[in-house]
């Protein structure tokens, strides 16, 4: 990533005969940046803001089993470790994926993860705490929080807060594992974020020609009192992969789709975007989401690098102008 300094030269010119010399007067132009902002392998990434600092996590890598980086400014990033050193005991390390926070208070978060349950051999859903948002979370649990093991798994667990304070979670049961339908599904949490309550509802599965077999990595967004699910569809590995949304009545759903295409797809400079968050900025929406380089789509290296798309809302729905490279203004 690098920054783009963008500073014109306007003459200007008098209409009177005889005038002075036109003198140069500089004119002040956006400053811009270039995507990605992470340019190495930081797939499923997911960014929250605390006492001024952007953090954001990633799947496990070389980095640790949840890399954490932290930015003052969305597009300048620094390594700051590992933020869930020690698995819980229900764990086998390796495979420690899509983690998300919850944010409690200025001591308290709540890292929504997903790992290898050892005896189901499937992936499950767990949650973690700490005190700072670079962790370290802890999960003492002997058991995960969810875990479909007949339906493929759980994945890609995310935590949303309703304008009441109501909290839910947001996940996907990995059919695609097993050939069965996925759903995205959403279930109301307890107060403190550890406990599931209620029942679980299910708000959108795999039925449009662009999403595969598959719908993964929701995100519930709340503008002007509308609900956006946003989505990923297809196979992460793949061009094809790409971001797609619904709207909800409320956080349970009943959810529809409005479109039959996905909203940010492969272009020019990126292939495969997805499994996105979006996080606002002075009054600007960003998605946050990972895309491959258009020539090394499912290659280990440079992986999955971290990408700034902005969202536009017209007329209440999402536009997306994206992936750019080159991004002209900054956050």
């Amino acid at each position: 990533m690098r920054l783009l300094l963008a500073a014109g030269t306007a003459l200007v010119v008098l209409a009177a005969c005889g005038g002075p010399e036109p003198e140069p007067v500089e004119e002040e132009q956006p400053v811009g940046f270039t995507n990605p902002v992470v340019d190495r392998d930081f797939p499923d990434p997911a960014v929250i803001e605390a006492d001024g600092t952007y953090y954001a996590y990633a799947t496990n890598s070389r980095a640790g089993n949840v890399p954490v980086m932290t930015s003052p400014d969305l597009v300048t990033w620094e390594p700051a470790g590992d933020a869930m050193p020690v698995l819980a005991p229900w764990v086998t390390g390796g495979r420690t994926w899509a983690p998300e926070i919850a944010v409690h208070g200025p001591d308290r978060y709540v890292l929504y993860y997903t790992a290898l349950g050892t005896a189901s051999g499937r992936q499950c859903v767990g949650r973690a705490v700490a005190t700072s948002p670079a962790g370290p979370f802890v999960d003492e649990s002997a058991e995960p929080l969810i875990c479909q093991a007949d339906a493929g798994g759980s994945i890609d667990a995310s935590p949303f807060t309703d304008v009441d304070g109501a909290r839910y979670l947001l996940w996907k049961n990995d059919g695609n594992a097993v050939g069965v339908d996925t759903w995205i599904y959403a279930q109301p949490l307890s107060e403190d974020g550890l406990t599931l309550v209620g029942s679980p509802a299910q708000l959108i599965k795999q039925d449009q020609p662009w999403e595969g077999t598959l719908v993964e990595a929701p995100f519930l967004w709340l503008r002007d009192g509308t609900y956006y699910l946003f989505y990923s569809a297809n196979a992460y590995d793949r061009a094809e992969y790409a971001v797609g949304y619904a709207v909800c009545e409320g956080p349970l759903g009943p959810c529809s789709k409005p479109s039959s295409a996905p909203i940010l797809a492969s272009s020019d400079d990126a292939a495969g975007p997805g499994h996105c968050v979006l996080i606002e900025k002075d009054g600007r929406t960003w998605m946050v989401h990972h895309a491959w380089p258009p020539d090394s789509v499912g290659s280990a290296l440079p992986g999955r690098t971290m990408w700034l798309t902005e969202v536009q809302w017209e007329d209440g729905v999402p536009v997306l102008d994206g992936p750019r490279a080159s991004v002209a203004a900054l956050p």
